[in-house]
């Protein structure tokens, strides 16, 4: 019986966020704890974490790694979470001034030995807590050397010799590249430096460490479990993917219901239901109002809220500027990223600000206020391994434009393949015309058919995506470890 898990994820929310691993790091474990599992966290200690939180941590326990010839302190702080339900589930951080008390969580030159540091100090610290889980379950390749380190090293001691572990892939992409000394910082000798292990392109690939040393392996939706497998989202590990292919399982991500919630949301300008969706549209005539745009419930408003980067395909905007420009829309833009994806957006905005307004920043409050607000939002990614857009989006009565790609393959069902079971538009291909082929039957369905729109929002609002659901998922993959058959419908 599996009853002990710990989640070892470096960032969660609400400490630390920079994507969807946050989410998944934070939300799901009050999920597992509420289905009566000893499940606990442990992330860095960053230095951009909030005071407020801070003063909840206790200092526990100091103690040395090891890192080859480097010997490094780690403090560890302890903090008691209490979940919607009443139980308390117990996060852990790792804290080391020299890898952690820096502005930002990622892109240092050191981030490899950063974030070895970190998966040696999770793994030490386990007999000082005296917290032996049955399952570490650890996320994208800061963590993935925890996979390889257990089944090598650690298992040899009567401790360890038990764990098994999940691996979780959250974006291929970002693989953990790092020297052929990391092998002495893992306790491995230059025999692992071969391509049949931890080798791969002359360095050594954290990301491939967890994928080939987990016990079970997981992505964030089944559309992408399947894709990672191919040449095209491979990212080059697609033999390596396909030939683990037996422990790959599929799992989409859920949200936090109870903070996206349109009815009690007191975030947004007016509440409102599916019971009381012509309410919507007050929110949309507030942020016409805020933003100077002409208040009319008729025009449809488009948001786009999102990172900022090639990978949400946004640069297919860019060939399409002067038709989005000559249409009778409303566009909003929120977010960061690419230098030249903001100046296209700030571009569009120069050129019609009575319709696009383009926020080059981030704040997931005005977030909430452009999903109540908007008719549609535009989700063009070239691959997205799950994507939370869509499913807040729905919660919210806001029509996806999506690529068919990952997770948004999996959860919005164009109009066009079934009208009466929609929930969105979908485009197939990373084509600019194919984009606004979506775009254009949107435009054209909100603009002349009032019932079938009205029909896609009510399909949407009565989807669930929360994290109970998905919760449940990943207590049938940690059973899987006991050998239990399972595949995820």
């Amino acid at each position: 019986m599996i009853n002990r898990i710990l989640m070892v994820s470096s960032e969660a929310v609400p400490f630390a966020k920079s994507g969807g691993l946050a989410d998944v790091a934070g939300t799901l474990p009050k999920n597992i704890v509420d289905n009566g599992y000893d499940m606990r966290v442990v992330m860095p200690m960053y230095k951009s974490i909030k005071t407020e939180y801070k003063k909840m941590m206790t200092k526990i326990f100091t103690f040395n790694v090891q890192l080859d010839w480097r010997n490094q302190t780690a403090n560890l702080y302890e903090c008691k979470w209490k979940t919607d339900q009443g139980n308390f589930l117990t996060y852990y951080f790792i804290q080391n001034d020299y890898y952690f008390e820096r502005d930002g969580m990622y892109g240092y030159d050191d981030d490899g030995e950063r974030f070895m540091f970190f998966s040696k100090a999770v793994l030490n610290m386990l007999p000082i807590i005296d917290f032996c889980p049955d399952i570490m379950h650890c996320n994208d390749w800061q963590t993935g050397s925890i996979c390889a380190m257990l089944s090598e090293v650690y298992r040899k001691t009567d401790f360890y010799k038990d764990i098994k572990t999940v691996f979780t892939i959250h974006n291929l992409k970002f693989q953990g590249w790092c020297g052929k000394e990391f092998l002495n910082m893992m306790q491995l000798d230059d025999s692992y430096f071969v391509s049949h292990k931890l080798e791969f392109y002359g360095k050594v690939n954290m990301m491939k460490a967890g994928i080939l040393y987990c016990d079970k392996l997981n992505t964030v939706s089944e559309m992408y479990a399947r894709e990672i497998q191919t040449p095209t989202y491979g990212c080059d590990l697609e033999g390596l993917l396909r030939e683990q292919n037996h422990k790959l399982y599929g799992i989409l991500n859920g949200i936090d219901n109870d903070f996206y919630n349109p009815f009690t949301d007191e975030i947004i300008w007016k509440n409102y239901s599916i019971e009381k969706l012509d309410r919507k549209s007050n929110n949309k005539l507030s942020l016409q109002r805020e933003l100077g745009f002409a208040e009319n419930v008729n025009t449809p408003l488009i948001s786009i809220v999102s990172r900022l980067t090639d990978q949400k395909g946004l640069d297919l905007i860019g060939d399409n500027i002067e038709e989005l420009l000559g249409m009778d829309i409303q566009l909003v833009i929120l977010g960061t990223g690419d230098r030249w994806i903001e100046e296209m957006f700030s571009y569009m905005e120069t050129r019609a600000p009575h319709k696009v307004k383009a926020h080059i920043m981030f704040s997931e409050e005005y977030a909430n206020k452009l999903y109540a607000a908007s008719d549609m939002i535009l989700i063009p990614s070239r691959f997205e391994p799950c994507g939370l857009t869509q499913l807040i989006s729905f919660r919210y009565g806001t029509v996806p434009i999506a690529r068919a790609t990952g997770g948004l393959a999996d959860t919005v069902i164009n109009y066009k393949n079934k009208a009466a079971k929609a929930t969105g538009f979908t485009f197939r291909n990373a084509s600019s015309s194919e984009l606004m082929d979506a775009v254009r039957a949107a435009y054209q369905l909100y603009t002349t058919d009032k019932s079938a729109w009205t029909n896609i929002v009510t399909n949407i609002m009565k989807l669930d995506y929360s994290w109970n659901s998905s919760a449940k998922k990943y207590i049938r993959l940690y059973e899987t470890i006991q050998n239990k058959k399972w595949q995820i419908a």
